[in-house]
Parts: C-alpha cells; sequence; structure tokens
C-alpha cells in the first residue's frame, strides 16, 4: 500500500534551513516535511516571501524528493477568526490569505487549520459566530485556488472532537473544507468525556483529508515520544479507521526537546509510526 508520512517540521531544532531539514526527514525515513506557520513573527514572516521565493521552496523540496503537501498553519491561535478584536480578526483573514498563496506556491495541497474561535480570550457567542462568518470567507479563498483547508482537533472544548469539527464543516458546506484531526488529541477527548475515539473519528467520514499521528496521555497533549510506557493513544484502532476512510496521508507531530539526540528520535519515530501503519495495512489487504 502506498502512503505519505510527514515529519513536522518543530521535531528538528530551530536553525536549519530547509533544504538541511528536508535532508533530516528524508534520511530520518520520513516522506515529506510539514512547515509549520505558527504565532512567532519569524514563522508568520514566511508568508510575506516573494512568490518566487515560496516557488522556489517548492521546487527545492521536490528535487530533494521531500515535498512540502501540508502546512500548520497555528498562526490563527494568536490572530483568530473569532478575536473581540477587530483588527485582530482582520490580520486573520490576511494570514489566511497570504497562506493560501504562499501554498499555491509551494505545492502544498493541505493547510492544517487550528480549531479555536478564540484562544487568549473568553469565548462567547460573538467569537463563534465571527468564527463562522470568518470561516466562510475563508473557504471561499480556497475554492479560489483549489487549496484545501482541515480543521486541527485541539486541545481546548470548542473543537477536541471530530464531530465538532463537523459542526463547521456542514454549516460551510464547501468541498475545500473538511478535517485534518489529531488522534492524540482525539484520544484525551474521548477519555475526557467518555465515547470512543474511533466512533468519533468517523463521523468525519468523507471529510477527512490527513491525520496527525502523535503520542498523549490524559491531561498532556505534547512533548512526549512514540510508543512511551504511560502514553495511551490507540493508533491502530485509529489507523485502521483512517485507512478505511481512504485516508493515506499521515503526519507525525512531535517536537525536539532539549537536550534530546534529534536524529535518533526522528529515526525511532519513523520506524515506529510506519510499523504501526504497515501492520494495519497488512490486517486490511491493502
Amino acid at each position: 500500500m502506498k502512503y505519505s508520512l510527514g515529519l513536522y517540521e518543530k521535531a528538528i531544532p530551530v536553525g536549519y534551513d530547509f533544504p538541511k531539514m528536508f535532508q533530516i526527514a528524508r534520511e530520518g525515513g520520513f516522506d515529506r516535511l510539514e512547515i509549520s506557520v505558527d504565532e512567532t513573527d519569524w514563522r508568520l514572516e514566511r508568508l510575506d516571501w516573494d512568490a518566487s521565493k515560496q516557488r522556489e521552496l517548492g521546487q527545492v523540496s521536490r528535487a530533494m524528493g521531500t515535498p512540502l503537501l501540508t502546512m500548520c498553519l497555528s498562526g490563527h491561535r494568536k490572530y483568530p477568526f473569532g478575536s473581540h478584536d477587530a483588527e485582530t480578526r482582520k490580520r486573520s483573514m490576511d494570514i489566511m490569505e497570504k497562506a493560501i498563496r504562499f501554498a499555491d506556491n509551494a505545492g502544498i495541497s493541505i493547510i492544517q487549520l487550528a480549531g479555536y474561535d478564540v484562544y487568549y480570550e473568553e469565548g462567547d457567542e460573538d467569537t463563534r459566530r465571527w468564527f463562522s462568518e470568518n470561516l466562510s470567507a475563508a473557504a471561499k479563498m480556497a475554492a479560489e485556488s483549489g487549496m484545501v483547508l482541515a480543521f486541527e482537533t485541539m486541545e481546548t472544548p470548542f473543537m477536541d472532537t471530530v464531530e465538532k469539527s463537523m459542526k463547521y464543516v456542514n454549516e460551510v458546506g464547501s468541498p475545500w473544507l473538511g478535517v485534518y484531526p489529531d488522534i492524540g488529541n482525539l484520544k484525551n477527548a474521548a477519555v475526557l468525556y467518555g465515547t470512543d475515539v474511533v466512533e468519533d473519528m468517523m463521523l468525519g467520514e468523507g471529510h477527512i483529508f490527513a491525520v496527525h499521528l502523535k503520542e498523549t496521555k490524559p491531561g498532556l497533549y505534547r512533548d512526549m515520544n512514540f510508543g512511551q510506557a504511560d502514553g495511551h493513544t490507540e493508533y491502530e484502532r485509529c489507523i485502521e479507521a483512517s485507512l478505511k476512510m481512504g485516508v493515506r496521508m499521515f503526519t507525525g507531530e512531535f517536537w525536539y526537546q532539549k537536550g534530546q539526540d534529534y536524529i535518533q528520535t526522528i529515526n525511532d519515530s519513523s520506524r515506529f509510526l510506519r510499523e504501526k501503519i504497515e501492520s494495519v495495512a497488512d490486517k486490511l489487504g491493502l
């Protein structure tokens, strides 16, 4: 079975240029690199590169055999669609427009959206309304470029399940808006609500474009290694559900931790994830 396994950019220490990160990802056993555009100024500034520099980045990635097919756009955590501040909402849409243009130039096909109406503010009826309105506008922008937008399921109650993501997918009703769930976050939500993680995933059937694979445990959402003894992510069940729904793009989401041998961690992670994916695929006869 053919599938794509991506490496989250933040698994690599800050300071390397893109060609080096492409090399690290490929030599570490991954097929591609998932670029991060988070709330830091220096990563958001990538969206202001001129078109030729953005296109060159995509060309280099493909020439090195490590394409950029997905973008994790978490900059909206600082500049959310639903902010009470009108200037912040305007900035959120500017980020969205620039991210679509960047992705189009670099050959990226999926932009993962952070599922927050607001993060540093208190959510209310207004934040949810503004979120919905700006999401609809974002989906129209995406449609113009044939760009997929897909929600990450997060760690806050606003959108920590596929069911909650699908509320907005169905409301907007665009073929360019779907879900890119994080199975570690989903497992934490399932424990919190007393539900089944796979039953929740299946609510997104036909609308899940890719899947984040991440280790978590109750109350902890990041900075864990794959297969850690106290981790509880249900890899086999979630991967099986994903494959049955036609998903073939997966990304290993983990972070470089200071003092860690990141090369060893990346290699260990690719082996762990490929074993999970391929054993499930063999079981299904794929």
